[in-house]
């Protein structure tokens, strides 16, 4: 792997892409259309084909986090040195909020703002580990069985969860913060954020412990498929 700068590089990098293009794909489809059905789905198809650029283009060089929980979960299975974890997070959150910025500055508007749009309650709570669950384990075991296809799973994933998620699958406390500071489409209230964060730190250790057990050995274990007539003498 690429040395500390660069990995940090690429995680502030793809974080500010990714925040740009979630902030700036709301803001222009909520221009184009009165319609939330029709600009949530403006905002979901950037958001998942961005993702698969990302990862693809910047995993070899950080393993295209892009996200402090994933981070967290890495430390946590002893797959990142620990020297990197707090500077991969402050890359990432920072790299967020220039991301928002930048979309704000695209679309000729207030750079500084700060979200008014409400998102709260246990619904939204649940939504929000659900979706947090959901990745980590799309993750890990994309890693365990075909680490190639990570970058199609993660954007395929995140595709579906925008739509079966009350919350829209923010998934990310990165993409949280940076998003609290737009009062655009794409928005969340600040003091709706320790509500989100702490979901979705919960929902990405209950898929870690989960994936430890369920994907142990499993290819190890489970012995091939012969069919009958063709086994060896």
């Amino acid at each position: 792997m690429a040395d500390l700068s660069r990995r940090l590089a690429a995680e502030a990098l793809g974080t500010a892409m990714l925040v740009a293009t979630v902030v700036g794909s709301g803001i222009m489809a909520d221009r184009l259309s009165d319609d939330v059905a029709v600009s949530l789905l403006g905002n979901t198809i950037p958001t998942g084909a961005i993702l698969f650029v990302l990862i693809t283009i910047l995993g070899p060089i950080s393993g295209a986090h892009f996200n402090p929980v994933v981070t967290m979960v890495f430390a946590l299975r002893k797959e990142l040195e620990a020297s990197a974890i707090l500077p991969y997070m402050l890359a990432q959150i920072l790299g967020g909020i220039a991301g928002t910025l930048i979309a704000h500055v695209m679309f000729d508007l207030p750079v500084f703002q700060i979200s008014e749009t409400v998102r709260t309650g246990s619904a939204q709570w649940s939504a929000e580990a659900v979706a947090t669950f959901g990745l980590l384990l799309t993750i890990l075991g994309g890693l365990r069985f075909k680490a190639d296809a990570i970058p199609m799973l993660v954007g395929l994933y995140i595709t579906a969860a925008y739509w079966f998620t009350a919350s829209t699958s923010f998934a990310n406390p990165a993409v949280a913060i940076a998003r609290s500071l737009t009062n655009t489409f794409a928005g969340i209230r600040p003091l709706d954020l320790p509500g989100f964060i702490i979901a979705q730190v919960v929902g990405a250790v209950l898929a870690s412990m989960l994936a430890t057990w369920l994907f142990a050995d499993s290819r190890n274990k489970i012995p091939p498929i012969i069919p009958e007539g063709t086994e060896r003498p």
